[in-house]
Formats: C-alpha cells, structure tokens, sequence
C-alpha cells in the first residue's frame, strides 16, 4: 500500500495501534479487509488534508497562452474565469496571451517572458511547428508543465492534452454528413484555419478517410488557411469555387463561418448540408437562423478546469484526473441549451 505518512500519523487518523498499521502496510497476514479500509480510508484522508493544506493561500500564477480568433479566445478567457472558485482555498491567478497569429518569434517572446517572470504551468494552444516543440521544451527544462488544450502537440514532453478526441470527431462529422446528403449529391467543402493546428488536422483527415470509405463518389474541396478569420477565409473559400457550380455540404473545422457563408452566397451556391465546431456568438446566431444544420460542441469549461487540475495535481495540490478527453455534444437549431 503505498504512502507517504509515518505510520504514527496513519494510526491517529485511523484510530489503529502503530503495530497493526505497519502489518497493514507491509501485507502481513492476519490482518481483517476491514482493518485494511481502515488504513486506506485514512491515507485517503491525509492525503485530501495535505493537499488542502497545501493550496490554502497560495497564489498559483497558470498562463494560458493561445493562437485563435478573438470570438474562441474569448470562450476560454470566460471559461477559465468561470471555473476559478471549484478550486478554493487555493487562489488561481490566470495570466492571459492571446493573438489571432503568432508567428516563430512571437511564440519565443512569449515563453521567454513566461521564464522570466515565472509560472506554475502553461495551457497552451498552438500550431504544431519546430519552434512551437522547441519553446515547451525550453519550459519544461525550467520545470514549468505545459498542458496542450483544445488541439496538441503530440511530439512534445506535455504533461497532458485536454480537449476533444479530434479524430473521432471528424469521424462523427462524416457520419453525420453522410446521413444527411442526398443520393445525387457530389461535392463537399471542408475549411481549417491551419493544416498546422494538430487538432483540426485530424478531424479533417478522420473526415474524409470516413467519408470517401462510405461514398468514394464524393470530391471534396479544401479551403483552408484562412486562420478562421473573415476576411482571409472568404478569400480561400472564394479562390475555391471558381468554376465550382454546387456544394452539398460544407465541414467547417475553423471556424470564420459567416465568411464562408457570403463567399458561398456571392457565388450563387446554398449548401444543404453545413457542419461546424464550437458555440462562439456567430455560430448560436447561425444555428437560430438555421444557416448551420448542427454544430459539434464540447464544454469549455470543464476543458478548463480538467487543465487547472492536472497542473495543480503537478504541484502536488489534488489528485491528477483520470479523464482527458471531452464529450462530443451534437447540437442543432431545435436543442441549443439555455445554459450556453
């Protein structure tokens, strides 16, 4: 049974003689399951004692530090700050650094002003790139644990990713897609912000592997790169359909929507199907106007506060969590939530 109290200490929180406490530790004979609950129910204890011990009054300074339009920087600030009192008496002080793009240098800048000032642990949203790799392990050489949300970098010595199974939610984008194009219908348009965003890669590279299994019919359009912001993902889309007559369905993985709507209506093409990520205030509005068909949601706030704990569990403040991964909520015109 492994600990880290002396036995005197695991004999006052149980109640049990120091002697029987040691046969328990050590697995001697003789000694009754409900003796060994006994112990273990009191380690268990001490350790939720420790740990609250341990947070009350510190101030524990987390960056979040992400690449990504300012309608989802915005969720995760809100997100973040929303989950804050679930871990009292410890006082988290979130420090924010966000930009819709980050360049090379930019990301440098930013983990060497995090060494310099110090931290006791990272979110981090970023493209997949050398420098992005290079730049975690510098922190964690500075013993600072990184935790990738939303989308990894699975290269790296993080301590963990929180976020959605983002190929089985390109899978269920397919499956969903498929149920909902017609026999005769021919082509599909899917839209990244970057190929580089780890996550959005394998949504889409789930997507279209499940989708051309089903229906190698189909061809698929890519217009990504746009960075999921208006302007430059209307000038992808736009660049796409040229000499494109119809689109039956649209994935959207990026996000930059309302702009891949307009490049479609300039163009003449209303797609019967379309598919997005994420419940920013463009895509409620779009999903109340029936203009998206569904969108694949996952909660950003308990994304957020799965992150916090697996870097308060590095610090020795609670239990790391066992879960990683994120629910896949499919919502529709006819079931957004009031709580959203």
């Amino acid at each position: 049974m492994t600990h880290r109290f002396p036995v005197k200490e695991i004999a006052v929180q149980s109640g049990l003689s120091t002697a029987t406490v040691d046969r328990v530790l050590n697995n001697r004979t003789h000694v009754s399951p409900q003796t060994r609950r006994r112990v273990q129910d009191a380690i268990e204890e001490l350790t939720r004692q420790e740990s609250q011990l341990a947070a009350r009054g510190r101030r524990i300074f987390i960056d979040i530090v992400a690449e990504a339009p300012a309608r989802f920087t915005r969720q995760i600030q809100q997100a973040t700050e929303a989950v804050l009192t679930d871990f009292k008496p410890a006082a988290l002080r979130p420090r924010f650094t966000f930009a819709e793009t980050m360049s090379a240098n930019e990301i440098m800048a930013i983990v060497e002003r995090i060494h310099r000032r110090g931290s006791q642990g990272i979110c981090l949203k970023a493209r997949n790139t050398v420098e992005t790799r290079q730049a975690v392990q510098r922190l964690k050489g500075k013993g600072i644990p990184v935790v990738t949300v939303f989308t990894d970098i699975p290269d790296i010595e993080r301590l963990a990713y929180v976020g959605l199974n983002n190929e089985r939610a390109g899978r269920t984008a397919a499956y969903l897609m498929l149920k909902l194009l017609k026999d005769d219908d021919r082509t599909i348009l899917t839209t990244l912000s970057q190929h580089s965003f780890q996550g959005e890669e394998d949504r889409f590279r789930a997507f279209r592997t499940e989708l051309l299994r089903v229906r190698p019919d189909l061809e698929l359009i890519d217009a990504s790169g746009g960075g999921g912001l208006s302007p430059s993902t209307a000038l992808e889309v736009r660049d796409r359909l040229r000499g494109v007559n119809a689109i039956s369905g649209v994935y959207s993985m990026g996000g930059g929507n309302m702009a891949i709507l307009r490049a479609l209506e300039s163009a003449g093409i209303d797609p019967g199907v379309f598919i997005a990520h994420d419940l920013d205030e463009d895509n409620l509005d779009l999903l109340r106007s029936e203009k998206l068909s569904l969108v694949l949601y996952h909660d950003l706030r308990a994304d957020m506060r799965l992150a916090l704990r697996h870097l308060l569990a590095f610090h020795g403040i609670g239990e790391p969590p066992r879960s990683f991964e994120s629910d896949i909520h499919v919502v529709t015109p006819l079931n957004i939530s009031s709580d959203i």
